[in-house]
């Protein structure tokens, strides 16, 4: 218990730099994920509309998946430098991945008959997307969005090895140190930041699921 009791008087003693800290964290996953938000889900829709753009898109994606996070960071220092820019840029790459993929899933796995019916039923192809189909690709939509938003929020952490900031400067400091206490004044808000996207995603994700 030691320990917790001198991260809490680090942190409180730090409290300034622990709110830039945080406010630096969620501007590093806010930010990537609303670039992948814009970008995942039209491309996962055209995705599962096309076999030509799927077998691109998932397979160019699913490469990315096996890159580890600070690998991506570090290959776009020579570009970018040690900034927040490169930071974006990586975080960005590695939420792509889940949104895409399951928006892609989602759509694609939609029972044909079901369309034929509201095809059958006069709606267009506007009604059938809005009124349809996206209310049954939502929860594996939101899954992908979820999986994404976890990853980011402890990826972030990542961002101080480069100057960038967050929370994980902490942790960083707490390591070069060797001072558990000043490494748990970052680990423990990204822990329950991760913990809170969890559940409130996941409840979110069961609210919109169709009635069986």
């Amino acid at each position: 218990m030691d320990v917790f009791a001198r991260a809490y008087e680090y942190a409180v003693s730090n409290l300034g730099a622990l709110l830039q800290a945080l406010q630096q964290h969620f501007l590093l996953v806010l930010i990537p994920l609303a670039i992948g938000l814009l970008l995942g889900l039209p491309l996962g829709l055209w995705s599962a509309r096309s076999h030509l753009v799927s077998t691109v898109m998932i397979n160019l994606f699913n490469a990315l998946r096996v890159v580890p996070s600070l690998a991506i960071l570090f290959l776009a220092i020579p570009y970018f430098g040690l900034s927040f820019q490169s930071a974006m840029i990586a975080l960005t790459l590695l939420v792509m991945p889940p949104i895409l993929i399951n928006t892609d899933v989602a759509f694609r796995s939609i029972d044909p008959m079901i369309r034929e019916a509201a095809y059958g039923m006069g709606m267009s192809n506007k009604q059938v997307l809005r009124l349809v189909e996206i209310p049954l690709a939502l929860p594996v939509v939101i899954a992908g969005i979820k999986i994404a938003t976890v990853e980011v929020i402890a990826s972030a952490t990542l961002a101080a090895f480069i100057g960038a900031g967050g929370l994980g400067v902490f942790i960083v400091r707490g390591f070069a140190l060797y001072d558990n206490a000043i490494l748990l004044v970052g680990a423990i808000p990204v822990a329950l930041l991760a913990l809170l996207a969890e559940i409130g995603l996941s409840t979110l994700q069961r609210s919109v699921q169709p009635p069986r």
